[in-house]
């Protein structure tokens, strides 16, 4: 897996993992439910006795929807904004919580552990949560830049006699926004994963590394990116299509059977993204360990034995003469 392209290897650590996929579908099923539990019961209480179901269900009628959300007795929508901003707040901590031992899965050449999971999952939250936060500033801000930017020279083109001009650079700017907010997830995709892998507490060492490496490969990331989300872009309008083809106005389940399909397989391309931000991280930031070799010993060479000196002969002592 680590010599092949970044699409097929992501695609690959998805495809192993996909379970992943079904929990987090389940987490927004149940967030969703929840977030719109309010509302639901506001509109039982009169679509059920009133002829406003039948302009809601042959067709999504506006004005009549709109007439509906004035009437005095379908309750107040600041109550029915509450649960629905309360499921978001959940939704953003168990990305928090769960994506490190997504991470962590898609890393690992084994089935990972379930007690491995959680334990990446608790270890890495406070410095998702970090990285989402400042991700989140900084992409508002850019947002807004951005788009009174885009305003301002559509406005400033409307001057002109060409009346294609306004447009033709309306759409140019909003193609210059996509790719620059594709940016910054990649960015921050690979902040998180180096985060996690990385086991990398100060988190602004990791955003810090990714920027490196998301302009020193840009293209390669970018063009993954990009082919990614036009695949995610042909099964969103895939899934409309056959709702206005296949289901009938007043069939609930049908209706409710095509969008979950939807939204699961919209689900696939997102964590193939992170895929590949895993695979890069695999490729391009992990440090290569150095081997360890023994050092080699100069084998100690025996002690040699000091030659003996030959021992001086005894001289024989003479006999002195008798006086």
């Amino acid at each position: 897996m680590m010599n092949q392209g970044l699409l097929s290897s992501g695609l690959a650590r998805v495809t192993h993992n996909k379970r992943y996929i079904v929990w987090f579908w389940l987490v927004n099923l149940a967030l969703a439910w929840f977030g719109t539990s309010a509302f639901r019961q506001s509109a039982h209480a009169i679509l059920d006795r009133s002829l406003y179901s039948e302009a809601l269900i042959k067709g999504f009628d506006v004005g009549v929807f709109v007439d509906l959300l004035a009437k005095p007795d379908f309750g107040s929508t600041q109550s029915m904004a509450v649960p629905a901003i309360c499921s978001a707040f959940i939704f953003f901590l168990a990305t928090a919580l769960f994506l490190p031992g997504m991470f962590s899965g898609f890393a690992s050449t084994y089935r990972l552990p379930r007690e491995e999971f959680f334990r990446a999952c608790g270890r890495n939250l406070w410095r998702f949560i970090r990285i989402m936060v400042i991700a989140g500033i900084l992409m508002l801000v850019l947002t807004v830049v951005l788009f009174t930017a885009n305003g301002a020279l559509a406005n400033k083109a409307g001057e002109s006699t060409n009346e294609k001009l306004p447009f033709e650079l309306r759409m140019a700017g909003f193609a210059v926004i996509f790719l620059i907010m594709t940016i910054l997830r990649i960015w921050f995709d690979l902040a998180e994963v180096d985060t996690v892998l990385n086991d990398q507490r100060a988190v602004r060492k990791s955003i810090a590394s990714a920027f490196r490496h998301t302009f020193r490969s840009l293209g390669r990331l970018l063009a993954s990116y990009v082919l990614v989300t036009i695949i995610a872009a042909i099964v969103l309008v895939g899934g409309l299509w056959l709702w206005m083809k296949l289901v009938a106005p007043q069939s609930v389940v049908g209706a409710f059977l095509i969008a979950q399909i939807t939204l699961l397989l919209l689900l696939i391309p997102r964590f193939w993204q992170r895929g590949i931000a895993v695979s890069y991280w695999q490729q391009r930031m992990l440090m290569p360990l150095v081997a360890a070799h023994p050092t080699a010993i100069a084998p100690i060479p025996p002690p040699v034995a000091e030659p003996t000196l030959p021992s001086s002969p005894t001289v024989p002592a003479t006999e002195l003469p008798q006086s």
